[in-house]
């Protein structure tokens, strides 16, 4: 007889973590995804540039309740890219122009898609 084993599957960001556990690597951008003002460090560009090359990654840390604790917005979260002048910014965003959808869509509880209010 053959025993049951684990099976472990890959997340949105991969094998041995969860969004939560990356969010914690954009400590660096805690000031910056709640003010639009705020300047963004390089540690920051850094993190950001590294999750990006993941979007389904970035998209679920962006949602994960590390960043929700945090007091992140994803409205002004989403412009970090932008602001550290990526050349190559993240790619895979459905981009909604109201915070109302967003909302919405969150409450459905609509996994696998990453839905950012604003500009992008």
């Amino acid at each position: 007889m053959h025993g049951i084993g684990r099976v472990e599957s890959a997340g949105e960001c991969g094998r041995g973590t969860t969004p939560d556990n990356e969010a914690f690597k954009l400590i660096p951008c805690a000031s910056a995804a709640q003010d639009e003002n705020a300047s963004v460090s390089q540690s920051c560009c850094d993190q950001v540039q590294k999750l990006g090359q993941n979007p389904s990654c970035l998209c679920a840390v962006m949602l994960s309740n590390v960043a929700k604790m945090s007091g992140a917005n994803p409205q002004i979260a989403v412009t970090i890219p932008k602001r550290c002048n990526l050349a190559n910014r993240p790619v895979g965003y459905n981009l909604y122009s109201s915070l109302k959808e967003l909302r919405l869509l969150l409450k459905a509880k609509i996994s696998g898609i990453c839905i950012v209010a604003g500009s992008y």
